[in-house]
């Protein structure tokens, strides 16, 4: 009885929304409790990324940077783009990095970036959480299964926050614009997903979702004006020929990133178990093409499981492929594990597949491993890549495959 109310008290709505919002405070001042340290060489990477660079890094020795580098590189490029300087660039007297996002996000910024550092960091961290937890919330599952999904993104959540990231708030948006699909919302659906492409153009493969739906010209319609309305929002504080100049840095930044970098994805781990190299183009359009095929299928657009699937492929695809990919950013493919589990009913085979994103993904990043057992897993297998690989290969398949009376059984 009493396990049964424990459980019951676990999986309360208010209970989880607590939990969230403890956590990302606790998270929050744990982070600037950590204070400043100087700079380490460890901090460059794995040396494929452009910031390796001996004359980059020669600028940032013996100064000294916070625990939450990433929140202060947010808050940095608000006052920068103010003041017409360019967010691209390096600034290593102010911040260790640099910063990667589109300058409408910068403008965003600027609604905490005048807060003291603990104030705007709490707020920063509990956006990312509280916008998770609501998307996950509004999907198309039994409350139960809504709590269940919010307890088994919570390891991977706390380790995006403690890293002041936004990974939880671009995969909160995507689900979000589904959502909004769902409900018919479509200028909001539109908005979102064009935010979320603001923060990491990656996200733009989310546009894909509007496939399901009527009404295309329409869909193209609110993206002209969702994307015209963000590339200039930030008119409000700066400049056109300004703002001109910052998005052309922006799109070479990412160029140069691109050439530079392979991240923990299919790309990293090609490099790293076998040495192959100068074939991130190839591996993208191979991804690209894998990820499109079940669209052919389009008499299943209307079934909410085929929709589901395609959503978490989504979100596992925006990591796996990704070039930029590291642990902070395993919120998104987890967020799209637990989606797919709960869009169908309970099979051994699918738990079984679960524990093992569970297990390689979110707690392989904690303290529960060994640095040891850590170093063959990111290093040598590239276990948490391999992992989400094998599942996203099954969905793919599932999505291939599946046919319409049975998801018409499954749904009675």
């Amino acid at each position: 009885m009493i396990l049964k109310k424990g459980l019951s008290f676990l999986l309360k709505p208010v209970t989880i929304l607590v939990v969230y919002v403890v956590l990302a405070v606790i998270v929050s001042i744990q982070s600037i409790g950590l204070g400043s340290h100087k700079f380490e060489q460890r901090w460059v990477g794995n040396g494929n990324d452009i910031m390796t660079a001996p004359e980059i890094v020669k600028q940032f020795q013996g100064k000294s940077y916070t625990e939450y580098n990433n929140y202060i590189v947010f808050k940095n490029s608000f006052y920068h783009l103010l003041a017409c300087k360019d967010l691209y660039t390096i600034y290593p007297d102010a911040q260790w990095d640099l910063y990667k996002y589109s300058p409408s996000f910068s403008l965003f910024m600027g609604l905490i970036a005048w807060m003291p550092d603990w104030l705007g960091l709490m707020l920063w961290n509990l956006i990312n959480a509280l916008v998770l937890f609501f998307a996950i919330y509004k999907l198309p599952f039994t409350d139960k299964h809504k709590a269940f999904a919010l307890w088994f993104i919570l390891v991977s959540l706390i380790t995006s926050l403690q890293a002041s990231q936004s990974n939880a708030l671009l995969a909160g948006l995507m689900i979000v614009a589904y959502n909004c699909l769902r409900n018919s919302k479509s200028f909001w659906a539109l908005f979102w997903l064009t935010a979320a492409c603001f923060i990491k153009p990656y996200a733009a493969i989310g546009f894909c979702l509007f496939l399901f739906y009527p009404g295309k010209i329409k869909f193209m319609l609110y993206g002209l004006l969702s994307v015209t309305l963000l590339f200039a929002l930030p008119l409000l504080v700066t400049s056109f020929s300004s703002l001109l100049f910052q998005y052309k840095s922006w799109l070479h930044l990412i160029s140069a990133d691109q050439s530079a970098s392979y991240g923990l994805s299919i790309i990293g781990l090609l490099h790293s178990m076998f040495g192959i190299v100068h074939v991130k183009n190839e591996v993208m359009v191979f991804g690209i093409v894998l990820f499109l095929l079940p669209f052919a299928r389009t008499k299943l657009y209307g079934e909410q499981r085929f929709q589901l699937y395609t959503l978490a492929s989504m979100l596992i695809w925006l990591v796996l492929f990704n070039h930029k990919a590291e642990t902070p950013t395993f919120i998104i493919p987890i967020a799209g594990t637990a989606i797919w589990f709960f869009a169908d009913k309970y099979k051994l085979s699918n738990l079984i597949l679960l524990l093992l994103v569970f297990v390689c993904v979110s707690l392989s990043t904690t303290d529960l491993f060994p640095k040891q057992v850590k170093y063959l897993f990111f290093k040598v297998y590239y276990m948490p890549v391999l992992s989400l690989l094998v599942l996203w290969v099954t969905i793919t398949v599932e999505l291939l495959t599946m046919h319409k009376k049975a998801l018409n059984a499954a749904a009675e």
